[in-house]
């Protein structure tokens, strides 16, 4: 749908790469999201061999380290180089024990014959973007703060959302919107979207927000998502192919992963879950694994209180059979 099509200003944020690598101050680590429940799921024990899949800044990767002893091995994979560089700083004091892997988690086959794997004791996905990442405003993933429109997390990849809000046609825009955020005011945002960039392109979050504004009925605004939340998801969603990236890792995982071996894959919004949940359903009935959540886990009410984002994400944690 999107093809190769790509237009001048594209690559207004990637310019500080090198910088960041050369000359990056260690940045506090965030507070994972539903840390503690990772670690009674994913029971990292002594001498064990994780790979986290989404290491962000480190924050879950510190307390399975902590759990494994000076022994244990941890994999830390992200597809954004500016926190995986973060994560190596911040786990400095386990750097024997850890191997750093620029790439995307749908890559697991690449990532394991690249490090002579085999297989894991256990595996975490956590699904969310980073306080990290929405707090800069030259990443574009957020409408709170002016920024140039990109959202890519991998800054080195091809499709920015400069790209597909200027060029996809009012029904490609509509779909993405409607399949990846569930908007309700979808056809609507796509056609004053289309009437936006005729006059001069879409380059800013705030260009992309103002015109959400302006399509959603007056009636619709004052509630307590903000209009443009679900458009700015599902044009995520869309330029970093999250779905797809979901949907491939969850068919080859369990062949990297050790029988007894354990994944926790933390969700944040009701299609990945969705995902999740009809996959890990599929393993049980042929016996391949054993659902260790029957449910989704919530975050808890206290940490809900001191950490606003952990109050969609959604634990789903399974153990492999044979």
């Amino acid at each position: 749908m999107i093809g190769l099509r790509r237009k001048m200003g594209v690559n207004m944020v990637s310019q500080d790469t090198e910088c960041v690598e050369m000359d990056m101050e260690p940045k506090p680590i965030h507070i994972p999201v539903m840390g503690q429940e990772v670690i009674r799921f994913l029971a990292p024990q002594p001498n064990s061999c994780i790979v986290d899949f989404t290491v962000g800044l480190g924050g879950h990767a510190l307390s399975i380290l902590k759990h494994m002893g000076p022994k244990g091995r941890l994999i830390a994979v992200d597809r954004d180089k500016e926190s995986l560089n973060m994560a190596r700083e911040n786990l400095r004091d386990f750097s024997q024990q850890c191997e750093f892997v620029h790439d995307d988690f749908r890559h697991i086959e690449k990532i394991f014959e690249r490090l002579s794997l085999r297989q894991m004791d256990g595996m975490l996905l956590d699904l969310g973007i980073s306080s990290y990442q929405l707090e800069k405003p030259e990443r574009g993933f957020s409408f709170n703060s002016e920024g140039p429109l990109d959202m890519r997390m991998d800054q080195e990849s091809f499709i920015s959302a400069f790209d597909l809000v200027n060029t996809l046609s009012e029904r490609e825009i509509a779909s993405i919107l409607r399949n990846f955020g569930e908007e309700r005011w979808h056809n609507r945002i796509a056609h004053f979207l289309i009437e936006r960039r005729a006059q001069k392109p879409i380059a800013s979050t705030k260009d992309l927000s103002e015109t959400v504004l302006k399509a959603v009925p007056s009636r619709f605004k004052y509630q307590r998502l903000h209009p443009a939340t679900r458009t700015f998801q599902a044009i995520r969603i869309a330029v970093n192919r999250e779905l797809e990236a979901l949907e491939v890792f969850l068919s080859k995982f369990l062949e990297y992963l050790k029988v007894d071996g354990r994944i926790c894959v933390i969700a944040f919004h009701s299609l990945e879950d969705r995902i999740v949940k009809k996959e890990f359903r599929n393993l049980a009935r042929e016996g391949r694994i054993q659902l260790l959540t029957k449910k989704p886990l919530s975050a808890r009410n206290e940490e809900i209180l001191n950490n606003p984002r952990a109050r969609s994400a959604k634990l789903r944690a399974a153990q492999r059979l044979r």
